[in-house]
């Protein structure tokens, strides 16, 4: 994508219009995308899937780079529209400025690619979750391999807890 510059307020340039249409609209590629490969993360950590997963990796990167180029074309657009006298504090407020006939369509993209954004952030701690999830039953497991099944005291000499009777009873 390419940029350019915002004409001043008073002329009439609807070409950084177009340029944030465009920017939402490879946003919502993206974030199409990224939803995909994140529900698809999510069924191969469930399946303990660890080639599939890493069959991902690549894919995620290459999302990652794109989203980063996103990232940086806003920042453009916004310091062009600083620049221009536009709103820059958002591409919301940046497209509350667009002509009548492109606001709506610009509004509704940046709504769209909000909610997808919140929706990647479900997802994202979703999978987080799982991945914790997994992690603490692994360490379970390695917990009763190393311990032969049987619990050690967390207080006390070195007996076994359940190699007593019953903590009322408890003999000194």
């Amino acid at each position: 994508m390419t940029i350019t510059t915002f004409a001043s307020p008073a002329a009439e340039n609807p070409s950084w219009e177009s340029q944030v249409g465009a920017l939402l609209a490879e946003l919502s590629d993206v974030q199409t995308e990224l939803l995909s490969v994140l529900q698809q993360k999510r069924e191969r950590l469930a399946a303990v899937d660890l080639p599939g997963l890493a069959a991902l990796q690549p894919q995620e990167e290459a999302l990652m780079q794109r989203l980063d180029a996103c990232q940086r074309l806003r920042r453009e657009l916004l310091d062009q529209a600083a620049a221009a006298g536009r709103p820059s504090d958002s591409l919301g407020k940046l497209t509350g400025a667009a002509s009548r006939s492109e606001r709506g369509k610009l509004g509704e993209q940046v709504k769209n690619s909000s909610a997808r954004m919140r929706l990647l952030q479900h997802h994202s701690l979703a999978n987080w979750v799982l991945a914790q999830r997994c992690l603490l039953h692994v360490s379970q497991l390695l917990e009763i391999i190393a311990t032969g099944g049987r619990m050690q005291p967390t207080y006390g000499d070195k007996d076994p807890v359940h190699s007593r009777g019953a903590l009322v009873n408890h003999e000194a």
